[in-house]
């Protein structure tokens, strides 16, 4: 594409850029829709264990490590971003994604498994998914916060589209070919899906005038975003996000099933409500990041936080609908930081180099995730109760608004250069 078109002539997909550009979206949804596949992990979980005679520690290990690799591929695959291409990048995440899949059906124990699906399927995951928020972004300077957090609804929402999928396909088949079928489905998609994936010429700017708040951004960024007092304020708040919603997000069905009582059924069903406001949420917080300061939008997720807490502290058995909201607003939380932190990147970092700043930032999603996953449950093991897992949240939320008050803003600075 030849950066002097003007903006009358730009095409995309055979319509005017400024209406070409909309499709976007659900294309980069599309790709996080099959990569978030990684959190429908627990269909594949009661099988397998019978299948290779393993505990549920041990088949927990698969999807934990996928998480880690996922995390930290993130990072460096920011940095080929703009060296090799998105199209590129995208193909290279989608295929090793597919080997993946397509490997771990042949996994005979759970090493193999966790090399194969752990390991290769999630450093895919890494690599594809920094992809579509970065053209996303450069495709709507004027609305950042809302395109990004559109298109990841893809990542938050797909266990409810592939957690039912590979049920079925379980019933109908088996695990092994389960894992093939979606392997192979994933590698074409992806594919294909890769070669519409173009960033706009680097000039490229909507018709219409940018949103007030668009405005808003200086010429002058960080000259290093890692010595950038705003860097450190946004990894803190989004590790703390991320540490508290995963944990939540980890015992949601055996704290219904252990302090409400419900039916194990119900408790599982419940996750499906769990991931809609998980999805819904990051539109909204991304919308919500366009128009107002990041450290003000933190504080909205911390207290959703605080009051979800405070809800499941006070809950007593049988008390199904206090349950239902508490995790409704921890799940929120969760998808509203994961278009939160994008959006923040963009609006105090040089957007030119969204990709690489990004991926820095997103290693405070690896660090939350880890811990996250791990020290909920210990919590349960140490105390004999998850009720003692939400005073540590509590506590890490009014952290999190200490740091977001004081760090979360915009460095004052003289100097342009890479952010």
């Amino acid at each position: 594409m030849n950066v002097t078109h003007d903006r009358s002539e730009l095409t995309l997909f055979g319509l005017p850029a400024q209406q070409g550009r909309w499709l976007m979206i659900p294309l980069g949804m599309s790709v996080l829709l099959c990569l978030g596949s990684v959190y429908s992990w627990s269909v594949f979980r009661k099988p397998l264990e019978g299948e290779l005679n393993i505990g549920a520690t041990e088949s927990l290990l698969p999807y934990t490590v996928a998480l880690v690799f996922y995390a930290a591929l993130m990072p460096i695959a920011g940095f080929y971003i703009p060296r090799i291409g998105s199209r590129i990048v995208t193909a290279i995440g989608g295929i090793i994604v597919g080997v993946g899949y397509i490997l771990s059906s042949f996994a005979n124990n759970i090493v193999a498994m966790t090399l194969t699906y752990g390991l290769i399927a999630g450093t895919g995951v890494g690599i594809a998914y920094g992809v579509p928020m970065a053209v996303v972004a450069r495709w709507f300077p004027d609305k950042k916060g809302l395109a990004v957090g559109l298109t990841i609804i893809g990542f938050g929402l797909s266990p409810l589209i592939t957690a039912p999928l590979a049920k079925g396909l379980i019933d109908a088949y088996s695990v092994r070919e389960t894992l093939r079928i979606l392997g192979i489905a994933f590698t074409l998609i992806i594919l294909a899906i890769a070669t519409t994936l173009k960033m706009p010429p680097k000039d490229w700017q909507p018709a219409q005038p940018l949103s007030p708040a668009s405005c808003t951004v200086p010429s002058a960024y960080p000259g290093n975003m890692l010595k950038s007092r705003s860097f450190y304020g946004l990894w803190i708040c989004y590790s703390i996000g991320t540490f508290v919603g995963l944990s939540a997000i980890g015992i949601s069905s055996p704290v219904g099933e252990e302090m409400i009582k419900i039916d194990p059924a119900l408790a599982a069903s419940s996750v499906s409500l769990f991931a809609l406001f998980n999805g819904i949420s990051r539109p909204l917080f991304g919308w919500l990041t366009d128009r107002f300061k990041p450290r003000h939008v933190a504080m909205v997720s911390y207290t959703l936080v605080l009051i979800a807490c405070l809800l499941m502290l006070n809950v007593k058995e049988g008390q199904v609908a206090t349950y239902l909201i508490a995790f409704c607003l921890f799940w929120a939380s969760l998808g509203g930081w994961l278009a939160m932190a994008p959006t923040t990147t963009l609006r105090l970092f040089n957007p030119d180099n969204y990709a690489q700043n990004y991926g820095i930032v997103f290693t405070a999603y690896g660090v939350g995730a880890l811990l996250g996953t791990l020290i909920a449950g210990q919590i349960r093991d140490w105390f004999g109760s998850y009720t003692y897992a939400f005073y540590p949240m509590i506590f890490l939320a009014i952290v999190g608004m200490v740091v977001a008050s004081l760090l979360l803003k915009r460095d004052k600075v003289a100097t342009t250069g890479g952010g």
